[in-house]
């Protein structure tokens, strides 16, 4: 085939033999999210650039490195959705859902693919399909733990069992301060040794340095000052208090101090679910992360309030999740006999079979009929192929 006809690269096609672990993945996240209140919403696809780069941060990689930006007809800048919380807090405001017609906190959750322009890999594309939470309106932390809960339901829901929680805190904006001046002063010491995106991030956010890839910068951070050092007591006590609600919800985690997340909006808790499967290595990978944000609603205009949300990817869970249709997923194959018959009465027999659908259909079946001139056996071998629970024949 002619090349240009292919696929994008970093795109995949999800074929129909593939899209019943889709369904189930989509189907049980809808069910738990309803168990906890949340309605879905849709955003669009693409948003105004500011709407990322003001929330994600200019020093994270999706903003300098992994956005797909470009120039509409109008001259303005388009980025094609990079994730899903900045665009849910951005029409929350913009539909004034902060009003108090609104019962708080109000919960949404989100479906659907974002793009970054990234290395593809085997369990992560260009375009890839995100399905997240965001509770917006109220803080606390019960509304943090609840959230981690509901993301495990959702794991367990699928039959993934092995998790594991690592969870942080990054401290109020007061916290935070004092240790980003910390950092800064630490991180100085060794401006030369930085990797080039370290030395750039020691501007902008030197919290994204911790989180860096590169070998020599983790010799640097493993001496790194410690954040819990610089917390304040309101956000000691957040901490204690959501570990409480968590061992309330029975979720076993383990404290990770190094754990900041990728992107620059998030204060107080963070969190990654990892799970263990022979998919993934027989190791634990993450496939869920999240966080608080308490700045954002007011960054897009909106009044003081704060968010907690989490996302995971579909395409790493869909390795793992089986499909729960049953195998036998057609209850009728209706073959039709036309061996020797004339065109008027094959065009006969094809409409019997056509009525007899109808009729299996409208009683709840799944059926297929053939309305082809084949030999029974071919038929039968269809049937079979389709793992029909009855065979109907019309002659």
């Amino acid at each position: 085939m002619d090349g240009k006809f292919k696929r994008v690269r970093g795109m995949e096609d999800i074929l129909p033999n593939e899209t019943a672990v889709w369904q189930r993945i989509e189907g049980t996240a809808r069910d738990v999210f309803s168990r906890y209140n949340y309605a879905e919403m849709r955003t669009p696809m693409v948003e105004k650039t500011e709407v990322f780069s003001r929330t994600s941060g200019d020093s994270s990689d999706i903003v300098t490195k992994q956005m797909y930006t470009f120039e509409d007809k109008g001259g303005r800048s388009i980025t094609l959705r990079p994730e899903g919380t900045a665009g849910v807090v951005r029409s929350f405001v913009e539909n004034k859902l902060f009003g108090p017609e609104h019962p708080k906190p109000v919960k949404l959750y989100y479906m659907g693919p974002m793009f970054r322009y990234e290395r593809p890999g085997a369990t992560h594309n260009r375009e890839f399909h995100q399905i997240g939470c965001e509770s917006i309106g109220a803080v606390g932390p019960q509304i943090d733990a609840e959230v981690i809960r509901l993301a495990i339901d959702i794991f367990q829901g699928l039959d993934i069992h092995d998790l594991r929680v690592e969870l942080n805190t990054l401290g109020d904006d007061e916290s935070r301060s004092i240790y980003r001046d910390t950092l800064v002063k630490y991180f100085e010491q060794f401006k030369d040794e930085l990797s080039e995106d370290s030395q750039r991030r020691l501007e902008q956010n030197p919290l994204r340095i911790l989180d860096s890839k590169d070998r020599n910068d983790q010799k640097i951070v493993a001496g790194a000052p410690r954040l819990e050092d610089s917390l304040n007591e309101r956000s000691k006590n957040y901490f204690n208090d959501l570990k409480k609600a968590l061992d309330i919800l029975k979720v076993d985690y383990t404290v990770d101090d190094r754990l900041v997340r990728g992107l620059d909006y998030y204060t107080d808790t963070v969190f990654e679910i990892q799970a263990k499967a022979h998919e993934f290595g027989d190791d634990y990978t993450t496939i869920c992360a999240g966080g608080r944000y308490n700045n954002m609603v007011q960054e897009f205009g909106g009044p003081e309030m704060g968010g907690v949300g989490f996302a995971f990817g579909e395409e790493r869970l869909a390795t793992v999740v089986k499909s729960d249709i049953a195998e036998d997923a057609i209850d009728y194959f209706i073959c039709t006999d036309t061996k020797g018959k004339t065109d008027v009465e094959i065009n006969a027999i094809f409409d019997q079979a056509l009525a007899k659908a109808f009729e299996l259909r409208s009683q709840g079946y799944n059926v297929e009929a053939n309305f082809q001139e084949r030999s029974m056996k071919s038929q039968k071998k269809e049937a079979f192929k389709l793992n029909a629970k009855n065979t109907l024949v019309i002659e």
